[in-house]
């Protein structure tokens, strides 16, 4: 099973959101702490993310459940 993991580009395009607000919402208290801190910068548990958004964003679900 891969592991599968969101950077900060990912979690921009998943929020369609720009890098600055993507920034601004993963260093708040309430996101998920990285699973890992890379020379490229943090990585997240995708599941960890995505159960954030289905917390905070749920209009965001929406959209994937028509696709």
């Amino acid at each position: 099973m891969a592991l599968e993991v969101y950077g900060a580009a990912e979690i921009q395009d998943r929020l369609g959101i720009s890098r600055q607000r993507a920034y601004i919402l993963i260093n708040r208290r309430d996101f998920p702490a990285p699973a890992a801190t890379l020379k490229m910068g943090s990585i997240w548990l995708k599941a960890d993310v995505e159960k954030w958004i289905a917390e905070k964003r749920p209009h965001l679900n929406e959209s994937d459940e028509e696709a």
